[in-house]
C-alpha cells in the first residue's frame, strides 16, 4: 500500500472531527464547482427565454432519478467499502468496488433508456406547453444516452470517497465542471444549438469525468480498492450489502425525485408556466448553497462507516453530533448569504429581456427559502450516518416522510388548499423540512444510543 492510500484509511480510523473536515473540503469544493456548471448551465438557458427555463427545470427531477440510482449504488458501495476498511478487510474492499461498478453501470442503463420514448408524454400531462414540452424532450433524451457514462463517473467518485480519497474526486469533478462551463455558450449560442447543445455539453463533461476516474481505478491502480473486472464473479453476500444500503438511498433519492415533479406539477397549478421557470432558477440556487451540506453528508457517511466497521462508538458519536453542530451553523450562514444577495443572485437568470419579468417572482423565493438551509441540515446529516452504519432503510423512511408525506402536503395544503399560491408553496417546503429534520435528530440519537447498549453487553 503506497503512503498515499496509507494516510487516507489511517485518518479514516482516526479523529473522526479531523476526518470529517479533512474529507467534506475537497467533496464540497468538487461538489460547488460541479453544482456550480449546473448553475451556469442555467444562467445561459434563461437567456433563451422563459420556456427554455422552464424545459431544463422540468426534466431535472429525471436527471435527479438517474443520479439517484448512481447515488443510491454508489453510497451503498462505499459505506460498504468503509466498513470493509474499518475491519482490515482490503481484498473484500475491492471486490465490493467491482460489484459498485458492474452492477450500478447495468442498472443505471435500463433505467434511463426505459423512459426515453415517453418524455414528451410525460410533460405534456404534468401540464406544461406544447413548446416547453418538446424543448424538455430534445434535452432530456441527449442527457438519458450519456446515462452509463453518467453511472461509471458517480460510482467511481463513491468508490475514491469510501476509501477516504476525496482529494481526486474533488480534481475530477472540478476538470468535468470547468469543461461544461466553457462549451456551454458554445453549443447553445455559437453553434445555435439552444438547449440540445446545454445537455450535448454536459454529456461531453460527463464522458470526461467518466474516463479519468477509470483510468485511475483500472489502469493506474494506485488506489485502496483494486478492481479486477476481468475476473469479476457475482457473489450474492456482496449484492446483499451494497443494496442493503444502496437500494434504501437509491429510493430515497428517487422519492425526492419523484417529490420533485409533483412540487413542478403543484407550481404550475399555481403559477403555470411563469411559476415553474421561478421555481427553476430559484431552486439552481438551492442546489449551489446546499453543497456545503451535501459535502459533510458524503464524510459523515465515510467516517461513521468506518467507525462503525471497527465497533468504536466513541468516534461514530463523535463523527455524528459534530457533524450536526458543524452543518446546522453552515445551514444559517448559507441562509443569511442568500437573503441578503438575492437581488443579485436573481439577476444571474434574469439578464436578457426574455426573463427580465421572473426577478420578482425568483427574489421573493430566495427570501422565503432562507430558513430552508439550517432547517434541512439535522436531517441530511442523519440520514448520512443511517446509511455510514449500514440502515439504508432507516434513511428511506426518513426521506420518505420528509419529501413524499411533509413535503408535499404542506406545500399543497399551504399554497392550493389555503389559497396563498407560490409564497405557501415556498413556506410548506421550509416547514416540512424542519418537522422532518426535528424528528431525524432524535431518532440518529436513539439509534446510537441502541448500537452503544448491543455493543457493551456483546
Amino acid at each position: 500500500m503506497n503512503e498515499k492510500v496509507h494516510r487516507n484509511v489511517k485518518m479514516l480510523l482516526g479523529n473522526p472531527k479531523k476526518a470529517i473536515l479533512k474529507l467534506a473540503i475537497p467533496i464540497i469544493i468538487g461538489g460547488a464547482v460541479q453544482t456550480l456548471y449546473n448553475f451556469v448551465d442555467g444562467i445561459w438557458v434563461s437567456g433563451l427565454g422563459q420556456d427554455s427555463l422552464a424545459a431544463v427545470g422540468i426534466f431535472m427531477p429525471f436527471m435527479m432519478i438517474l443520479s439517484a440510482l448512481a447515488m443510491g449504488i454508489g453510497v451503498g458501495g462505499s459505506s460498504a467499502i468503509s466498513r470493509a476498511i474499518g475491519a482490515k478487510d482490503r481484498k473484500r474492499a475491492g471486490n465490493i468496488g467491482d460489484h459498485t461498478i458492474i452492477v450500478g453501470v447495468l442498472i443505471g442503463t435500463i433505467a434511463g433508456f426505459s423512459i426515453f420514448p415517453f418524455l414528451n408524454h410525460i410533460f405534456i400531462a404534468m401540464g406544461a406547453s406544447a413548446n416547453t414540452a418538446m424543448l424538455a424532450t430534445q434535452y432530456g433524451q441527449i442527457i438519458i444516452l450519456g446515462s452509463p457514462f453518467l453511472f461509471l463517473s458517480s460510482l467511481g467518485n463513491a468508490i475514491l470517497r469510501g476509501e477516504g480519497d476525496t482529494k481526486r474526486a474533488m480534481y475530477v469533478m472540478i476538470i468535468s465542471s470547468v469543461l461544461n462551463i466553457i462549451l456551454d455558450p458554445l453549443f447553445i449560442y455559437t453553434l445555435n444549438m439552444g438547449v440540445i447543445g446545454a445537455a450535448i455539453a454536459t454529456v461531453i463533461s460527463i464522458i470526461l469525468s467518466a474516463t479519468v476516474i477509470m483510468y485511475w481505478l483500472i489502469v493506474k491502480k494506485d488506489t485502496y480498492v483494486q478492481l479486477r473486472l476481468r475476473y469479476f464473479k457475482m457473489k450474492k453476500d456482496i449484492i446483499k450489502e451494497i443494496f442493503k444500503v444502496g437500494l434504501p438511498s437509491s429510493l430515497s433519492q428517487i422519492s425526492m425525485s419523484f417529490t420533485m415533479i409533483v412540487l413542478n406539477t403543484i407550481v404550475i397549478m399555481a403559477g403555470g408556466d411563469y411559476g415553474m421557470a421561478v421555481f427553476s432558477g430559484g431552486w439552481r440556487i438551492v442546489m449551489l448553497a446546499i453543497v456545503p451540506l451535501m459535502g459533510f453528508a458524503a464524510a459523515v457517511t465515510a467516517v461513521t462507516g468506518t467507525a462503525y466497521g471497527a465497533k468504536n462508538i466513541e468516534n461514530l458519536k463523535t463523527g455524528y453530533y459534530y457533524a450536526i453542530k458543524i452543518g446546522t451553523l453552515v445551514g444559517l450562514i448559507t441562509g443569511v448569504i442568500i437573503g441578503v444577495f438575492a437581488p443579485q443572485f436573481t439577476y444571474l437568470f434574469t439578464y436578457s429581456s426574455s426573463s427580465a419579468h421572473l426577478a420578482p417572482g425568483i427574489i421573493e423565493f430566495l427570501r422565503y427559502i432562507v430558513l430552508y438551509f439550517p432547517g434541512v441540515a439535522s436531517g441530511m446529516l442523519t440520514s448520512s450516518m443511517f446509511r455510514g452504519i449500514g440502515k439504508g432503510n432507516y434513511s428511506l423512511a426518513q426521506t420518505i416522510l420528509r419529501t413524499l408525506v411533509l413535503q408535499i402536503l404542506f406545500a399543497y395544503f399551504i399554497g392550493i388548499c389555503l389559497n396563498l399560491g407560490l409564497p405557501g408553496i415556498w413556506i410548506g417546503i421550509v416547514l416540512a423540512n424542519w418537522t422532518a429534520s426535528i424528528f431525524a435528530f432524535f431518532w440518529g440519537r436513539w439509534v446510537i444510543k441502541k448500537i452503544e447498549y448491543s455493543w457493551s453487553i456483546g
